[in-house]
């Protein structure tokens, strides 16, 4: 059951069945890049991983080899099972050979408009007419990345949770022209890897990141205010709200960077001051303590 004027909007349904999704395009072999490239892959489908240049493919199948290597040491993966997905990768540093004959394109670019807004633009000129276009933004608008399309219906957005081999939550989200089967196909495509989805409206941030970065933003002012370590703070949410893991180590994990400029942008969209970057936060970012990826953040790693 659903409120009238709350759902996405109908409009032409000819896009690619979820369970026909059988090549998959994703466009940044990062973080986040990678971690969908293995999933996809891990369920059958080939793969194209693009990046801009072969460094960037080649770490980025790394990354998922190693993601593999550690499954197997776990008892979680198979050898069968990691070369079957290693088999299904194939690597690129050109956008219309990544999305030539694709049926479903994730974008998982750093968090720039003007970035995203280039790649759906050749994107575009270069994907099939049915293909899904989806972003992996945490909370840039689904809108206007859109509008860069010639086919806005075919657009949503899905995004996935760092590291995404392990978590289980995907946001689609629906902007004002997605269409139900643009909708319902990305809904069912990330069940079909394993996933839990939930279905957000465009609006800044949607329902994680908005959530998240209030908290997230909060913790950092109380480091900085010294009214508990960062070690006592995230304990707090982890033992007296059953959160898997503080705000501060998530931060760590996603990368300072990351975090002030999703907060900086929610900031200005929102005009709310619960998500104004601490300048804590500012000064750890500039002095290169971006968490995990660079060793330290607010704990060691």
């Amino acid at each position: 059951m659903s409120a009238a004027g709350s759902g996405p909007s109908d409009g032409p349904a000819g896009v690619t069945p979820a369970d026909a999704i059988a090549t998959v395009a994703v466009l940044g072999a990062g973080t986040m890049g990678h971690g969908i490239a293995q999933v996809s892959a891990a369920v059958g489908c080939h793969v194209r991983l693009y990046d801009i240049d072969q460094d960037a493919v080649d770490a980025g199948v790394a990354r998922i080899r190693g993601n593999l290597e550690k499954g197997i040491e776990r008892g979680k993966v198979t050898a069968a099972g990691r070369d079957a997905v290693l088999a299904h990768l194939r690597g690129t540093t050109t956008i219309p050979d990544a999305v030539d004959g694709a049926d479903l394109v994730i974008e998982a670019a750093p968090e720039s408009m003007e970035l995203k807004e280039s790649i759906f633009r050749q994107v575009d000129d270069a994907a099939p007419d049915q293909a899904i276009l989806a972003t992996n933004t945490s909370s840039l608008s689904i809108g206007r990345i859109a509008s860069v399309t010639r086919d806005p219906a075919r657009f949503v957005g899905m995004h996935f949770f760092n590291p995404v081999h392990i978590m289980k939550l995907v946001e689609v989200v629906w902007g004002p022209a997605t269409s139900d089967g643009t909708r319902q196909t990305a809904v069912a495509f990330a069940r079909r890897l394993g996933k839990e989805p939930i279905v957000v409206k465009d609006a800044p941030g949607f329902a994680s990141s908005r959530l998240g970065i209030v908290l997230g933003m909060e913790a950092i002012r109380m480091v900085e205010e010294r009214v508990a370590s960062p070690e006592d703070i995230d304990k707090a949410m982890e033992l007296g709200y059953r959160h898997p893991m503080g705000p501060l180590k998530l931060t760590d994990l996603v990368g300072l960077d990351v975090r002030l400029g999703i907060a900086e942008y929610l900031h200005e969209t929102l005009d709310s001051d619960a998500f104004e970057p601490p300048a804590l936060l500012r000064r750890m970012v500039e002095e290169g303590k971006l968490g995990k990826k660079s060793g330290r953040g607010f704990y060691e790693w």
